[in-house]
């Protein structure tokens, strides 16, 4: 069952629905990978670097930007995204060769 935060009146419930949305947000990283999988056999097959500067750039501006629409402290979802992004990275470098 999906609580609103102002409906939690235990900690147990809040805990509950942290849990739910860890489980989503793992839903969405195991998607996303599938995505960068993806990724790599059309950077091999284009013959495209692991690391696209620009792309990375791009991807940054628009968490940025979505964070602050959300509410969310755009250094801390930057923070995140540079860490997804670069181990998205090491990987495509790593099976690229």
């Amino acid at each position: 069952m999906t609580l609103a935060p102002d409906d939690c009146t235990t900690m147990a419930a809040l805990r509950d629905q942290i849990d739910r949305v860890d489980v989503a947000l793992l839903d969405l990283l195991a998607e996303r990978a599938r995505y960068i999988d993806r990724a790599i056999v059309l950077k091999a097959r284009d013959g495209l670097p692991a690391r696209t500067t620009d792309r990375v750039a791009d991807v940054i501006t628009k968490v940025r930007a979505g964070a602050m629409q959300r509410g969310l402290d755009p250094d801390q979802a930057q923070r995140l995204w540079t860490d997804l992004i670069e181990a998205a990275i090491a990987h495509e470098a790593r099976v690229l060769g």
